[in-house]
């Protein structure tokens, strides 16, 4: 068993706000130590804004649990100092493969175009996440950044006022008081600071469960995903295996709805269970096993007051397409920059709104996919369950059923469509993907990559067009980074950001996504979009 368990991360240590003779205020406070939280406060110690992270732990989570993180989040987190590492350390995969019985139907490539720094996909397990997170913490403490992270710090109760929280905490010592401008939940599924609101998600439950079983074994199987329809050893039912570092081994079997969930934990039914699909003779190590039930949910609302929510704390879905850990990072990417710029008093409090708009937006994407894989998966009838299996069977020979296949379609970009931070796009001819509200795909150039330029501001990206180096507008400072495609060996460049037209010019918000693009300089129309792109037209 892996020792990381047992080790503590951020023991407990008294404060002097437990000391102080009245309430200590803080700028920001986050309760939840996991992979979010610590993203969240990261994201805030970065931009300089003091953080103080509260968990009522003090070690990484027990078991493997979010493994799959996409390209897109490993691309936030490299801004966030931990991305390269996470690689170095997960198992890449970009190839899917689908059997229906024991016969491959289908497989797929989720990066089949080249020129991206990061993979499509790693596998790596939450607690290497974690401490990777937490050793990023303590090197900004190293450099003097103001963060905080205290273990053994149990909120128990939280007021919401209409300038700050007031929180009342539990230690080891006993209890003491702190306030904060602002607060951020991103303590789980189970989130207490929602129920302490009276606050309750929408949604569904499904009515089916999977076992989960981390093993660690030898095996000859390739990095990766392999997904099961009514496999031989899970007759009527489906499974899924993904490999890990260090020889553990992600198994899921499909269980069903009336099932006794202790019995099925037993050590000896999952060892029939793993025996049946990889043989009589396999000798492995069990490391974890957990059973989920799907679940497509969230609150109706992400912002309250002042107090933020995000992860898995504002909403849920069904693990199968690895939308949980990646949508969260999204959500913080989104957050932290339209909470700084109302902090500093550069933006108003209704750029807030939009961050509830557009995760909503990105959490409801989220559903509709996780919701159709489920129904694809569990069919709810035997007419369901036989259009499904033609599906399936169809796959194995034809294209055009390929797309219908649905063992749970993978986490990608969210887009927001429809923001009230969008300007008109005003490039004909321009790349759909690179549309406002888009993410911005990563371009190479020469030894480097575009995405670390953007770095974590307002930036002017042009394109064979001319404009200022800078330009600001109500205290918010863009910078020009200048580009041309006569340098573009690859294509690439023009290729996701031209399109056909001759020349470009993007507005580019903190978060890497797309506010405006056009044509030409226009410093009229460019400063109206920066004032869009933060709420304040």
């Amino acid at each position: 068993m892996n020792k990381i368990f047992e080790v503590p991360l951020y023991r407990y240590e008294r404060s002097a706000d437990q000391d102080a003779s009245v309430p200590v205020r803080h700028p920001v406070v986050v309760i939840g130590a996991g992979p979010i939280g610590l993203a969240a406060a990261i994201d805030l110690a970065q931009s300089d804004i003091p953080v103080v992270i509260l968990d009522d732990n003090d070690k990484v989570s027990f078991g493997s649990r979010a493994i799959c993180f996409a390209k897109r989040p490993l691309e936030i987190l490299d801004r966030l100092g931990c991305g390269h590492e996470m690689v170095e350390k997960g198992v890449e995969w970009d190839v899917g493969k689908v059997f229906f019985d024991d016969r491959e139907v289908y497989r797929f490539d989720l990066l089949p175009e080249d020129g991206h720094e990061f993979p499509a996909f790693i596998n790596l397990q939450q607690y290497y996440f974690e401490e990777y997170l937490v050793n990023r913490v303590r090197e900004l403490q190293g450099q003097g950044a103001p963060i905080e992270i205290r273990g053994k710090n149990r909120v128990e109760a939280i007021g919401s006022h209409d300038d700050h929280v007031r929180l009342e905490i539990e230690t080891p010592e006993g209890p003491y008081t702190m306030e904060a401008d602002w607060l951020i939940a991103c303590d789980g599924a189970g989130s207490p600071t929602r129920r302490m609101l009276g606050l309750d998600f929408v949604g569904r439950v499904f009515e089916d469960n999977f076992l989960i079983a981390d093993v660690i074994m030898e095996a000859n199987f390739p990095s990766e995903r392999w997904f099961w329809f009514d496999p031989p050893f899970n007759k009527g039912q489906s499974a899924l295996l993904h490999k890990q570092p260090d020889d553990v081994w992600r198994i899921d079997f499909q269980l069903g709805w009336d099932i006794d969930k202790d019995e099925e934990l037993k050590p000896e039914n999952i060892d029939r269970r793993l025996k049946a699909m990889l043989g009589e003779d396999v000798q492995y190590e069990l490391e974890w096993s957990s059973i989920y039930t799907f679940q497509c949910r969230r609150m109706e609302k992400f912002r309250h007051g002042r107090v933020l929510f995000a992860g898995d704390a504002a909403h849920q879905v069904s693990p199968f397409g690895a939308r949980g850990a990646n949508s969260g990072l999204q959500d913080t990417d989104n957050l932290i920059w339209k909470l700084k710029l109302v902090m500093e008093g550069k933006a108003p409090e209704a750029l807030l709104e939009t961050y509830d708009s557009e995760r909503i937006h990105g959490a409801d994407e989220n559903i509709l996919n996780s919701t159709r894989s489920t129904d694809f998966i569990t069919p709810k009838s035997e007419m369901s369950r036989i259009l499904r299996d033609a599906v399936l069977d169809l796959s194995e020979h034809y294209d055009f059923a390929r797309p219908l296949v649905n063992s749970g379609r993978l986490s990608v970009p969210c887009t927001y469509d429809g923001s009230p931070l969008n300007s008109a796009d005003a490039l004909e001819g321009g790349p759909s993907r690179t549309r406002p509200g888009s993410p911005c795909p990563d371009v190479p150039l020469g030894d480097d990559y575009l995405l670390p330029q953007l770095a974590n501001r307002f930036t002017l990206l042009t394109i064979d067009a001319d404009a200022p180096d800078e330009f600001e507008e109500d205290g918010i400072k863009v910078e020009r980074l200048a580009l041309s495609v006569t340098d573009d060996k690859t294509l690439a460049l023009k290729q996701r950001y031209l399109g056909t037209a001759d020349s470009a010019v993007y507005l580019i918000r903190p978060d890497q996504h797309v506010a405006a693009r056009r044509d030409i300089w226009n410093e009229t129309l460019f400063r109206a979009a920066l004032r869009r792109a933060t709420a304040k037209e």
